[in-house]
């Protein structure tokens, strides 16, 4: 029986990008079917889901903590659909991931930039280069 925290998590993930989320559930289910309930429950059951915060916002957060840890590609590039997805612009998220140049130094940005350049590219929000 799923919990409640698992029930409201899946409900706010839905929210941002459901096809993610499934993708990501099914891989972990795989290896760890216990972090997989817990990337549901604790992330969006218990903070994402919380007042005081829309999506956007915490998305655009959420970039810029991944962009300040410099390595976490992947979690980055859902992050960055994911703040589409939410109303985001590109020129938002690029913002973000400029002002991470500062506190997080030049590599990390560009990094993310790479990263961001992808998401646009699939998304048909730049021209492939």
């Amino acid at each position: 029986m799923e919990s409640e925290r698992y029930q409201k998590g899946w409900e706010t993930l839905g929210k941002i990008n459901s096809q993610a989320g499934e993708r990501i559930l099914k891989m972990l289910n795989e290896i760890s079917p216990d972090m997989a309930k817990f990337v549901i429950e604790f992330p969006y059951g218990d903070i994402w889901s919380r007042p005081g915060l829309d999506v956007k916002t915490r998305e655009l957060v959420t970039i810029g903590s991944l962009t300040t840890l410099g390595f976490p590609k992947d979690q980055l590039k859902a992050h960055i659909n994911n703040a589409l997805n939410a109303g985001c612009t590109k020129e938002e998220i690029l913002e973000v991931i400029i002002q991470m140049s500062v506190y997080a130094g030049f590599p990390a940005s560009l990094n993310a930039l790479f990263v961001a350049k992808d998401v646009f590219e699939e998304k048909g929000l730049i021209e492939k280069g």
